[in-house]
């Protein structure tokens, strides 16, 4: 097990360094304080993430070695500098129009000017995220013949649903409009602009793996060249989800920090642990093992999507978020583990007789 988490001791090590260092730079004596906002951002990253993780190992599991490799690799890049750094400099740069270079000084000798912008962003950012993975809900729910079920009374009346072509489509829009009634007038059309932009970015990334799928399976003499593309888009997909699922946790992270260094340096180590039990959960083939934990993250997914909706229009403490998450989570584990015993206890009883 250790194996899986070596990477991520290492970056935690350095990370915890940097930001020691750092602090001592900027304010002489905050080095420890540093280190334990760090240590935190680190630990709620990963407590908020688990269920990315569950669904993470899901699609690597289609995945060749080398794009499993390359997740963990370009993958964490894109996710701390791109998602946890780079993002949130370029939305403030967007709403403040200001260029980059010039945010970044804010960010660093004017913080609480930089935070402000970042809020002004929040509900278009993470109205975007709530769209993309209510999709991503929504569709894993009512994929044709389904024959496993968690939460069977609901899980069964969704599944019927996905007779009905786009039903995923329209019953976000329909979320959607709800949440344009609770906001405030002159936040309407970029909210609806940008859940509008979730919801086609969803289909784009997924419209596009089904055909390529189609195509490799049509076509077996382009195997190889299927595969590679199939590779790309999953981690193209991938990054998506992850993006998404970051959101919320980039924007909060300013309630413990508003320095975006030490926010950058926490988020990393607790991405890098995410990545890492991502690639766990692969190789030790988890998700087989406990059947019903694939719908517990997926469940984890919709609630976190409408908890970033209401979050657009009124405040969510992170710790529900996460805390509702990981419910789901751990009930899908326990009746995993309780369908397991008793396939084995039939079996057995098989057996005697």
């Amino acid at each position: 097990m250790y194996k899986y988490f070596t990477g991520s001791y290492i970056v935690t090590i350095l990370g915890l360094a940097a930001a020691y260092l750092w602090g001592e730079r900027i304010h002489p004596g905050t080095g420890l304080t540093c280190v334990f906002i760090a240590s935190v951002l680190a630990i709620l990253e990963i407590s908020l993430s688990f269920d990315n993780a569950v669904v993470n190992a899901m699609k690597l599991e289609n995945m060749s070695a080398k794009w499993r490799h390359r997740f963990i690799t370009w993958g964490i890049l894109i996710a701390v500098f791109g998602m946890r750094f780079l993002f949130p400099l370029a939305v403030v740069a967007l709403f403040s129009k200001h260029s980059i270079s010039s945010v970044l000084n804010m960010a660093i000798n004017d913080v609480n000017t930089y935070a402000h912008y970042l809020q002004v962003a929040h509900p278009t950012i993470i109205t975007f995220g709530g769209a993309f993975l209510l999709m991503l809900f929504l569709d894993y729910f009512t994929e044709k013949d389904k024959e496993i079920h968690w939460i069977r009374p609901v899980e069964v009346t969704l599944n019927k649903l996905g007779n009905y072509r786009g039903i995923c489509t329209v019953a976000t829009y329909g979320i959607l409009a709800i949440l344009l009634f609770m906001t405030p007038v002159a936040q309407r059309m970029s909210t609806f602009l940008s859940g509008t932009a979730g919801i086609l970015t969803y289909l784009a990334i997924d419209g596009l793996a089904e055909w390529l799928e189609r195509k490799q399976e049509a076509r077996a003499k382009l195997y190889a060249n299927s595969v590679k593309c199939s590779g790309l888009i999953g981690f193209l997909y991938l990054e998506l989800i992850d993006a998404s699922f970051s959101l919320d946790g980039v924007l909060g992270a300013f309630a413990l920090s508003k320095d975006i260094i030490i926010i950058t340096i926490g988020l990393f180590i607790g991405a890098m642990f995410v990545r890492s039990l991502t690639i766990m959960l692969v190789e030790k083939k988890t998700l087989k093992e406990f059947l019903y934990l694939e719908h517990g993250a997926h469940w984890a997914i919709g609630t976190l999507a409408i908890l970033m909706f209401i979050s657009s229009v009124h405040e969510v403490p992170e710790v529900i978020t996460g805390l509702l998450g990981l419910v789901f989570i751990i009930s899908a584990v326990v009746s995993s583990v309780i369908h397991n015993k008793q396939s084995q206890n039939q079996k057995e009883n098989k057996t005697e007789n």
